[in-house]
């Protein structure tokens, strides 16, 4: 298997997660029937770095686990075919925002991540009327001025913020700093962040 961030991932069961230290949440808050997200971090082989969320958001675990203990994956891009319960989406701003843009981005490789893709994979309500839309953009290549600024008109016209993150070869940066033109941005990496001229060359600071 492959995994990139931001994929959701199904474990057998909590022996295949990699810890030294369990929270005592997480017995509660976490069992297998409820997806882990793939983190950007390293990894040693035969192993993915995830994180598992509980219940309250001071509740995060970051460990890692066994590639032979995951039974499913789903990218974000695959969120893109479930349709959202209409009285959920009525009183869900974020909701009704990934509902438009079903329809509307269709120009690039998308799909909703956060508390979003969560909701959407496993219809356990973790979205609240102040929430915004997380979603992650491919962009194999630099996207053009032109597309940038439709992305943005776009995203202005949701009725919540979103809060768009564009994946490249070399990790991840928010739309919004990329199209501000800075001489530098800031790049997640799996190694941590760092300051690249230009994120598709990998070029440094």
């Amino acid at each position: 298997m492959t995994f990139q961030p931001h994929d959701l991932l199904w474990l057998a069961d909590a022996t295949k997660l990699l810890s030294d230290e369990i929270p005592a949440w997480l017995s509660t808050n976490w069992h297998p029937g409820l997806p882990v997200v793939v983190r950007r971090a390293a990894a040693t082989p035969g192993h993915v770095a995830i994180g598992i969320r509980g219940s309250q958001r001071s509740q995060r675990l970051a460990t890692w686990a066994s590639h032979s203990g995951v039974i499913q994956q789903t990218t974000p891009e695959q969120l893109l075919t479930i349709q959202v319960n209409a009285a959920r989406r009525r009183c869900i701003p974020a909701l009704q925002a990934f509902s438009n843009l079903q329809r509307q981005l269709t120009d690039c490789a998308w799909g909703p991540t956060g508390n979003t893709g969560f909701e959407l994979a496993t219809n356990k309500p973790t979205l609240h009327h102040g929430s915004d839309l997380d979603l992650l953009i491919r962009c194999p290549v630099a996207p053009a001025l032109h597309t940038l600024r439709h992305w943005l008109a776009l995203f202005a016209r949701q009725p919540c913020r979103v809060d768009a993150q564009l994946e490249t070869p070399h990790g991840g940066l928010a739309l919004l700093e990329w199209a501000a033109a800075p001489r530098s941005v800031m790049v997640k990496t799996t190694t941590g962040p760092v300051l690249l001229t230009d994120p598709w060359a990998g070029q440094p600071a």
